[in-house]
């Protein structure tokens, strides 16, 4: 739809920024801290764009006050950040780490000085590797009441201060990494291991929602969700049939579960008469209906194209970790689905498709579906930055990105999403998991690359200074 008027950003928006531990922190063996699946798996010769680790990241667990004082200058309304469990329950349940709690008190009082909300999320992809090691992590149920734990001592810890939580980060990605393609721990390629992973996730969420009333009545909780809505490459009925397919499997697999407290009716059939349906228990789909959360958090970087792909189609690809645009291959599953590029659309240069309208869509589609409000907990652009001689950064491309996305964003405002706020991914430079240090989506450059930790110096972007034009503005610089 076009619409004759906007009606504007409303004035508690949300005007935010996100992170993650084991991104930015560093200080992986610190204050008593345990070590997680990342700090272990990075060590492995191969799996990380030249051989990169967050054993210092940016050091943000010794300079978290400088860059909430960046925060504050640019004006922040909101910032996003995970905690380590390790870092709270170095063996992942038992005795619980003072100087975890601390740090992360510590954080979270910086910022309430600054009046940035603080919107934190339990779970970033960095179990402790104790569990690995005890039960295989999420591939056992033990977890569901050991992450229970852990949430309940974060809610009774800062719950008096934090109202936004987020339960789990990119569920949907990170399994996929992890059983799928082997890319992220704990390393195979199993899809009814994933499917069984993916349920005991699904349960360890619904009971920490559920953990959540009690102990934080007035806050409120969802996963955050990595969204790449679904296109059909043509309007072929093969072609709209293979859009349907991935829709149901790599989107609403998880937010029907998530929304509804069911799994949607196709796909499990199908994995049934496969034998790679989840086992479920007595009482499962109980917690999950009881789960359901008060917003849906939405990690949003690009659409996906599908096509027809044949039982004896495509299943593996190689994706593109180096930003050697060009080299991301097609992946699929035969029977299903297959991808393709989008001829519509430019791509960055690690082959992500850029579409703001593609934002817009997967709103209204949620919107739609689940009569939820939406959070957008990420969205942003990773590139090679430059660092010149007068020590400015001219990201005019991540501007340009991220204007066109909170466009995007009031028109499905306008259209009817009722949507919480905007956290961009990132507020500083991260380590980004495989593709390492070069990729950088921060407003802030931190000076350090692959090898080197060099100054670790922080240095504003040019879209650092934009954004907080735009917060000032509350949007209305968008349109100058």
């Amino acid at each position: 739809m076009i619409h004759n008027h906007l009606r504007p950003f409303p004035a508690n928006f949300l005007w935010g920024s996100a992170s993650a531990a084991y991104q930015i922190e560093g200080a992986w063996n610190e204050d008593g801290k345990g070590p997680s699946v990342w700090d272990e798996f990075t060590k492995i010769s191969g799996k990380t764009f030249e051989e990169t680790n967050g054993d210092v990241a940016m050091d943000h667990y010794h300079r978290y006050r400088e860059d909430i004082a960046l925060m504050s200058e640019m004006g922040l309304k909101a910032y996003r950040f995970s905690v380590s469990w390790p870092r709270i329950y170095p063996k992942g349940y038992g005795e619980v780490n003072e100087a975890g709690l601390q740090f992360y008190d510590d954080l979270i009082n910086e910022l309430l000085a600054h009046d940035i909300e603080p919107v934190l999320t339990l779970y970033h992809w960095d179990v402790p590797q104790a569990l690995m090691d005890e039960y295989g992590a999420w591939e056992s149920r033990r977890i569901i009441d050991d992450f229970d734990r852990y949430s309940v001592t974060l809610f009774q810890r800062f719950g008096d201060r934090v109202k936004y939580w987020v339960t789990l980060n990119e569920q949907n990605y990170n399994t996929n990494h992890g059983f799928i393609t082997a890319m992220h721990p704990p390393g195979v390629k199993d899809r009814r291991r994933f499917y069984q992973a993916n349920h005991h996730a699904f349960l360890a969420n619904a009971k920490a929602i559920q953990s959540f009333r009690k102990y934080v009545p007035h806050g409120k909780i969802g996963p955050s969700f990595a969204y790449s809505p679904a296109y059909p490459a043509s309007s072929k009925p093969e072609d709209m049939l293979a859009f349907e397919n991935a829709e149901e499997f790599t989107n609403y697999w998880w937010l029907d579960v998530y929304c509804r407290g069911v799994y949607p009716t196709i796909p499990l059939q199908n994995l049934e008469e496969q034998g790679l349906a989840p086992h479920f228990e007595e009482g499962d789909l109980e917690l999950l209906q009881r789960g359901k959360p008060d917003f849906v958090g939405v990690n949003y970087y690009q659409t996906i194209t599908y096509e027809h792909n044949s039982l004896g189609g495509i299943a593996e690809g190689r994706m593109n970790t180096t930003g050697e645009k060009g080299s991301n291959q097609s992946t699929g599953i035969p029977g299903l689905y297959k991808t393709v590029a989008n001829q519509n659309l430019e791509t960055s240069n690690w082959d992500w498709a850029i579409d703001p309208i593609g934002l817009r869509i997967g709103l209204r589609r949620i919107t739609s579906r689940y009569q939820l409000p939406v959070f957008i907990t990420e969205n942003g652009l990773g590139e090679f930055d430059k660092l010149e001689k007068d020590q400015t950064i001219h990201d005019d491309y991540r501007i340009a990105y991220l204007k066109s996305h909170l466009i995007q964003c009031l028109q499905a405002m306008n259209d009817g999403v009722e949507l919480i706020g905007y956290c961009s991914w990132s507020f500083t430079d991260v380590l980004s998991w495989l593709n390492g240090y070069q990729k950088r989506y921060g407003f802030v450059y931190i000076d350090r690359n692959e090898r080197e930790e060099k100054t670790l110096h922080r240095f504003k972007k040019d879209s650092f200074y934009w954004y907080r034009d735009v917060i000032q503005t509350n949007g209305d610089h968008l349109f100058q």
